[in-house]
């Protein structure tokens, strides 16, 4: 029976040497491999493994000596082929990590037409129904939210023109200021109907590249993440012991975001310097306030679409250095809570939060309301 030769780098009609046959042609097959590991398959299914990709191959290596066996798995066949490896791990190791090169390029990639894939018909219908479902308030134009549909369908290509050629300027957000429960006041931005629906656009493709990245003790404003799983979290860490609590809080944080720092942590994902742009832009749009324009040199207000995953982003340091030194915390948005056994070990947790928030994202840690207790005295 003649056979085909399948490589990681295609399909060869060449017959290699040492092969043996056993009474089931796709059970028992042996290969004598230098450099790479070959697949032996019948030519009658040679067409079926066409187009195989290094990727796709889930591998399984059942012996630490140096011929080992790995059972592979494509499109529902199985063949057990023996491996003769250079050195530890040699050729096997040599792809796994090239795998991983092409997988980071591929994020990279991604993200260089990021724009593109943010204007797609698809993505903006998504948007348009969630801002539409949302309703919301009117920004500094009046329109109102159930005008948006109709003021699309007579002006969106012009308006896309002016996006893809960076020509869009946002409209400036208008100033609400709300009670807080604790007798403070809440300042929001309420963008315009319009520019919610190009933000929502935005925040949908990138959550794409972050969500998958940020911390899973990251609960606010995240798909399938909620308050309500932050406590039950919580009280998992207080039943195991760790009763003393940082209680951390950032003085004003959607007002003093640093502009620079988030756009140099986005600038490490997108690539295309054009969303980039896109996002400045509305970071810089300006507040209106009693009719008079005041331009907004930090800050990401609340109010748009695009505010909380900008604060999960800024913020992601902070969860990764907390996860690297091993420490039990919740965050939700710019409230974040460390638990620890003793006082002790809290106050050094407080300094070295301090010291990132401070130093190197250039936030201000409210000391008011900021502390280190037992979980019993705070309101958690």
């Amino acid at each position: 029976m003649k056979v085909s030769v399948l490589t990681w780098g295609g399909l060869t009609n060449k017959l290699p040497k040492d092969i043996f046959l056993g009474n089931n042609p796709c059970s028992d097959i042996w290969l004598n491999c230098k450099k790479s590991a070959e697949v032996i398959v019948p030519r009658e299914n040679a067409l079926a493994w066409e187009g195989l990709n290094v990727r796709r191959f889930s591998t399984l290596i059942n012996s630490k000596n140096q011929n080992k066996k790995q059972t592979t798995q494509y499109r529902g066949h199985l063949v057990e082929v023996e491996v003769e490896l250079q050195g530890k791990q040699g050729a096997l190791n040599e792809n796994l990590a090239f795998t991983k090169r092409e997988r980071e390029n591929d994020e990279l990639d991604d993200a260089s037409n990021l724009l593109d894939r943010v204007l797609e018909r698809e993505n903006m219908l998504i948007a348009m129904k969630r801002v539409i479902s949302n309703k919301g308030s009117y920004g500094v134009d009046g329109m109102r939210v159930d005008e948006l549909r109709m003021f699309i369908i007579d002006n969106w290509l012009k308006i896309k023109e002016k996006l893809l050629e960076g020509r869009y300027k946002p409209s400036p957000v208008r100033r609400v200021e709300i009670p807080k429960p604790d007798g403070g006041i809440r300042l929001l931005g309420i963008p315009t109907v319009l520019d919610r629906l190009i933000q929502q656009a935005i925040a949908q493709e990138l959550n794409k590249i972050y969500d998958h990245t940020f911390s899973e003790s990251s609960y606010g404003f995240r798909p399938n993440k909620s308050a309500k799983q932050a406590i039950l979290r919580a009280k998992e860490y207080i039943n195991e012991g760790y009763r003393w609590v940082v209680d951390m809080d950032l003085e004003k944080f959607f007002d003093k975001v640093n502009h620079d720092i988030l756009m140099d942590r986005l600038s490490k994902k997108i690539r295309d310097k054009r969303v980039l742009k896109l996002i400045r832009a509305y970071l810089q749009s300006g507040i209106m306030i009693n009719g008079i324009k005041v331009n907004s040199d930090e800050g990401t207000p609340q109010g748009g679409p695009l505010s909380p995953l900008l604060a999960n982003i800024m913020l992601d340091e902070v969860d990764k250095e907390l996860e690297k030194r091993g420490h039990r915390f919740c965050r939700f948005a710019d409230d974040a809570n460390v638990y620890v056994r003793s006082r002790k070990a809290g106050l050094r947790v407080m300094e070295s939060m301090r010291n990132i928030l401070e130093g190197r994202l250039k936030l201000k840690v409210n000391e008011n309301k900021s502390a280190v207790d037992l979980v019993s005295k705070r309101n958690i």
